[in-house]
């Protein structure tokens, strides 16, 4: 492989979810801080702040297996069969909310995998999302800044005719099992 493209970095972003046996109260609580903080509320107070990130922060660190995070062992096998067609070896997987690692964490780790440049690759396919227009941009500013001799680059949006071509592909297979049946 080219030395320059061992110097490229991608990091797959999935939305997160908690674990199956994290207790719905934290959830709840957090996203009711969340919620308060988006929507003008007082939980810009030190107190109410430093609660969220500790609710963040045992959420995300909540042990996961299959058994219990079925996203994420969803979005590492899309990761492990996206490896193979990238032009590095360097990929990580990221989550929004609720996992770990974190999008930080994960830019850092291919980071200092080696990677010089990081294109950031997130599952949300759809326009008008909150955590792919607002939510991952917020955070990448705040890596960007963390890493500024690295540029990072936010693949998105997608093309929707890309998109759509995918979908249609999958209806055809369907339709064509189906018909055969």
């Amino acid at each position: 492989m080219p030395a320059a493209a061992l110097q490229l970095g991608v990091v797959l972003i999935g939305h997160g979810a908690p674990a199956t046996d994290c207790p719905p109260r934290l959830v709840g609580e957090l996203m009711s801080l969340e919620w308060r903080d988006h929507n003008g509320g007082h939980s810009h107070a030190h107190g109410s702040h430093s609660r969220a990130a500790e609710l963040d922060a045992e959420i995300r660190n909540w042990p996961r297996h299959a058994g219990n995070d079925p996203y994420k062992a969803g979005l590492e096998r899309v990761a492990q069969a996206l490896r193979p067609l990238l032009p590095t070896p360097l990929l990580a997987v990221g989550y929004n909310e609720f996992c770990r690692p974190s999008i930080a964490e994960a830019v850092a780790q291919v980071i200092n995998e080696g990677a010089a440049r990081v294109l950031v690759l997130p599952t949300m396919l759809t326009p008008g999302g909150v955590h792919s227009e607002r939510d991952i941009p917020r955070v990448l500013d705040a890596v960007r800044a963390a890493h500024p001799a690295v540029p990072i680059e936010y693949l998105w949006p997608f093309d929707l005719h890309a998109i759509a071509t995918l979908l249609a592909e999958h209806v055809q297979q369907a339709a064509a099992q189906r018909s055969v049946s």
